[in-house]
């Protein structure tokens, strides 16, 4: 019975799941045929993991959903916690995920830029860990890493780590999960950092999309006067979607978010594929929409390194949250299905090299992938041992299982299997999985088929 009641739940997240997001040209669909919209929340209530806690993610999640949030982005993650809690309670709410695939120890460096295969086994695990997760709408290869033109050599180190992530991904059978870049909004690196993770005949080493960390819109400003029109011009024939992965300046409290009017309007939205606004809680920054109660003395026994409440019950942070909820309500921006879509932009040519501003080769070879690599092997170099290292775990605990139990489960396993590539190949939403699903069940526990 038990191998019935493990395989339900796994079968029944498959059927009925959140539809997958993937990338079609310069726009995000969902598996649904729909263009989809980031109308984000940067997500980090404490530096290691936010992920962890189901019963802080169901609660977030559900005043989330209020707010009309339909994503977030989550910076630092442990790849060994267990993460289906909170995954759950986000995909019910109707809230995808955007992972960062870096930890503090193994994000590239500008200033010393290398790609080495401690890196790749760390973003691999975050990709192991995340992958079959259908509200995961994709991963970032990093965020920020070049900030000036004598950092910009570390570019092809960037696209490097794409290629070899993207390649394990394919190699493992994983879904096709976006991957892309974080940058920092600086107008130097305007349009060649952009341009230059896109370019290129190898589709396997181009980003899946970009996005920017930008706070140029402050206060009562206007498309034209904060430099959102700039950002527009640079955008118009890319191919590849393109949003705001930060955005929400507060030099001017309240915030009002009106730029978010100019992000999914006539203007924007055609280009930009919605934006992520920072951030959930509130620290000593002031960018927080909600806290989780006063702040305190940091010196005080038990309290937070900060002096804020990392837990609790989400208290909306006012007049902001009503603002961002308001803008939110009032934004439609015009969308297309993915069906009666046909791509028109080609990939951009790559940068020329321009001494002090965009000091990057554009016909050097990347970056070699580091041993192990699944582009080289095909296979990660770690996944064995951690493939082995699981099966003995479960091995152990199933010690007192019957035999015939064992049977069942394995039949019902290939069948899981089946059931996971029809979903794949026909959407999880078609008549074939469900009828997977049911004979799985009815197998499980013992039934027998009528014919």
């Amino acid at each position: 019975m038990l191998p019935a009641v493990l395989i339900f739940s796994t079968l029944l997240t498959l059927v009925f799941g959140i539809p997958t997001i993937s990338v079609k040209g310069s726009k995000f669909f969902t598996s649904d045929g729909n263009q989809f919209f980031v109308k984000g929340i940067a997500y980090q209530l404490v530096p290691e993991d936010p992920l962890i806690d189901g019963t802080q993610c169901t609660a977030d999640a559900n005043l989330m959903k209020t707010l009309g949030t339909n994503a977030i982005r989550v910076y630092h993650v442990d790849p060994t916690a267990n993460h289906t809690p909170c995954m759950n309670a986000f995909s019910a709410a109707g809230i995808y995920v955007f992972i960062d695939l870096d930890t503090f120890t193994t994000a590239i460096n500008q200033d010393k830029p290398e790609w080495n295969e401690t890196q790749l086994q760390a973003f691999e695990k975050v990709m192991d860990a995340f992958h079959s997760f259908d509200n995961v709408a994709g991963f970032f290869i990093g965020n920020e890493v070049i900030t000036t033109g004598a950092g910009s050599p570390a570019a092809p180190y960037v696209k490097a780590a794409t290629r070899d992530l993207k390649s394990y991904r394919d190699s493992k059978g994983y879904r096709n999960i976006p991957v892309g870049y974080s940058a920092a909004d600086i107008a130097s690196l305007r349009p060649m950092l952009q341009n230059y993770l896109a370019c290129g005949s190898d589709a396997e080493a181009a980003i899946d999309f970009f996005s920017l960390n930008a706070y140029e819109w402050c206060g009562a400003s206007t498309y034209q006067t904060s430099g959102y029109a700039g950002l527009n011009s640079y955008v118009q024939n890319y191919s590849i979607p393109i949003f705001f992965s930060e955005t929400g300046c507060n030099t001017a409290p309240p915030r009002t978010f009106t730029d978010q009017a100019a992000i999914f309007g006539p203007e924007m939205s055609p280009y930009w594929s919605g934006s992520i606004i920072y951030e959930w809680i509130q620290e000593n920054n002031a960018y927080g929409l909600i806290s989780y109660g006063a702040h305190v003395d940091p010196s005080s026994p038990n309290a937070p390194p900060d002096g804020w409440p990392r837990s609790g019950t989400p208290q909306p942070v006012q007049p902001d949250f009503d603002n961002l909820k308001s803008q939110w309500a009032a934004v439609k921006p015009s969308s297309v299905s993915a069906s009666a879509y046909t791509p028109s932009n080609s990939a951009p040519a790559c940068p020329a090299s321009t001494a002090g501003t965009w000091v990057v080769d554009a016909n050097a070879a990347l970056p070699g992938a580091p041993n192990g690599a699944a582009k080289a092997t095909g296979t990660s170099a770690t996944s064995g041992s951690s493939a082995s290292s699981t099966a003995k775990s479960s091995s152990a605990s199933r010690t007192t299982a019957s035999t015939g139990s064992i049977s069942v489960f394995a039949m019902a396993s290939t069948t899981t299997a089946a059931v996971v590539a029809t979903t794949t190949s026909l959407g999880s939403r078609t008549f074939m999985p469900m009828a997977l699903l049911l004979t799985v069940c009815w197998l499980a526990i013992g039934g027998t088929m009528p014919f």
